[in-house]
C-alpha cells in the first residue's frame, strides 16, 4: 500500500484546526487515539500529567524498539485566538503549528497507517506522539522513563535537511535591584530598568564578539512595581543556543565575569543571574550505521544528502541527555515556526511521509 496524499493532507488540516497549547492537549490526543485505533495502530497512552497524555505506537507487546518517530503535539499559544486554523493556498497549508510541528506529526502518522496496512511483520520502530514541548519537554522527559529505543527521529522542521548536530541551549534570568522613589523626582532613586538596560547592552556586545557562535535573544523584559514610580526591580529573560561542541560550562562562567565586571562602568549595580534550564548540545557521527541507512534512503529518493545542525531546543536535547540518538529531520522551515504567517509546503509533507516511511521499511 503507498502513501495517500488526500489523507495525508486532511490529517495535516484537522491537526491544525484544532488548538493545542501547552497545556492544553486534550481534544488532540483524543481525535488522534480515535484515528490511530481506526487506521488498525495498536495505540497506548501514557500518562504525563493530569488529563495530559502522550500517545504511544509500540509493536504489540514490546516497551522497546531500535528506532523511535518522534512529534509533539502542542504549539506555542495562538498569536489571535480567532485565526489559528488552517488555511490554503497552491501547495502551502497555513495556521498555527502546521510547521511546528503538525506536519512532522502527521507525515509519521501516515507512514504508520501505511505500515499497518502491509501484510508481514512490523519493523522495530515506535512512534511518540508528545505533549508540553514547547513549556518544558514534559511528554519526552516522561517518555523515556518508561520506553526504550536507541535512536529516535524528531520531526522538526528542518526543510529535510538531516541534522545530525544539535545546537545547545542556556535559559538565564537577570535581577536588577535599585530604590523607589517618586516617579516625578527620579534623582531620588535608581532605576532598576536603567541599569537593566546598560548590563543588556553589554551583554548584547559580548554576544556578538563571543567567539562559540553564540545566538542570543532578549526573551522579555519586565520593570517592578508599576504606577508613577521609579522602579525598584527589573527582570530579564534570555534564550541562549549554543553550536553543537560549545561548552556551556565555559558561557556560564564568562557571563558570572560579565556581571560582576559590570559594575565598574554601571554606577550602583545591583544585579543577579540565575541558570534556569540547561541542555547540551551533540553531533552524532555520519559514520553509524542508522546515519548510514538514512544516507542511503536520501540516495534512492534522489534528495540532497548535507547534514546541518539544528540551531533550536528540543526533544532531541533531553532524548540525548537519556542516551538516546536523535536525528533531527522533518518538513518546512524553522523560521516560519512560531510566526503569524507560520506555513509549510504539502509536498514536502508528502516528500517527509516517504523518507519516514522509507527508514522504517530499511530496517
Amino acid at each position: 500500500m503507498n502513501i495517500k496524499p488526500e489523507r495525508l493532507k486532511n490529517l495535516l488540516k484537522n491537526l491544525v484546526d484544532i488548538y493545542s497549547p501547552s497545556g492544553k492537549e486534550e481534544e488532540i490526543v483524543e481525535y488522534l487515539e480515535e484515528y490511530l485505533r481506526k487506521n488498525g495502530l495498536p495505540v497506548s497512552k501514557q500518562e504525563v500529567d493530569e488529563n495530559l497524555f502522550n500517545l504511544m505506537v509500540f509493536p504489540e507487546g514490546k516497551d522497546e524498539v531500535d528506532l523511535c518517530f518522534v512529534g509533539h503535539l502542542d504549539t506555542v499559544t495562538a498569536h489571535d485566538l480567532e485565526d489559528f486554523g488552517s488555511s490554503e493556498a497552491g501547495d502551502t497549508i497555513f495556521g498555527l503549528g502546521s510547521v511546528d510541528m503538525k506536519a512532522g506529526c502527521a507525515a509519521m502518522i501516515e507512514a504508520f497507517t501505511v505500515m499497518a496496512s502491509r501484510r508481514g511483520a512490523f519493523p522495530p520502530v515506535g512512534l511518540a506522539l508528545v505533549v508540553g514541548e514547547e513549556e518544558d519537554s514534559s511528554g519526552a522527559k516522561t517518555l523515556i522513563r518508561e520506553y526504550s529505543f536507541h535512536w529516535a527521529v524528531v520531526g522538526e522542521p528542518t526543510n529535510l535537511a538531516p541534522c545530525l548536530g544539535h545546537y545547545g541551549y542556556l535559559e538565564v534570568l537577570l535581577r536588577t535591584e535599585g530604590k523607589r522613589a517618586h516617579s516625578s523626582m527620579p534623582e531620588l532613586g535608581q532605576n532598576a530598568i536603567e541599569a537593566m538596560l546598560k548590563l543588556l547592552l553589554q551583554i548584547t556586545e559580548y554576544a556578538s564578539l563571543a567567539p562559540h557562535g553564540l545566538v542570543y535573544n532578549i526573551r522579555e523584559l519586565s520593570g517592578f512595581p508599576g504606577g508613577f514610580v521609579v522602579p525598584d526591580t527589573c527582570e530579564a529573560w534570555l534564550d541562549l543556543h549554543l553550536p553543537p561542541n560549545s561548552r556551556i560550562d565555559i558561557l556560564k562562567t564568562e557571563l558570572e565575569q560579565l556581571i560582576k565586571a559590570a559594575g565598574a562602568s554601571i554606577p550602583d549595580l545591583n544585579a543577579r543571574l540565575k541558570f534556569e534550564d540547561t541542555h547540551a548540545g551533540y553531533q552524532i557521527s555520519p559514520e553509524r550505521p542508522l546515519v548510514s541507512k538514512l544516507k542511503e534512503t536520501y540516495r534512492k529518493m534522489s534528495l540532497h544528502w548535507e547534514p546541518q545542525d539544528f540551531r533550536s531546543h528540543s526533544d532531541g536535547n533531553v532524548l540525548w541527555a537519556a542516551g538516546v540518538d536523535p536525528l533531527i529531520l522533518g518538513p518546512g522551515r524553522l523560521e516560519a515556526a512560531h510566526t503569524p504567517e507560520e506555513s509549510v509546503s504539502f509536498q514536502q509533507v508528502v516528500q517527509a511521509t516517504q523518507l519516514y516511511l522509507n527508514l522504517a521499511l530499511s530496517l
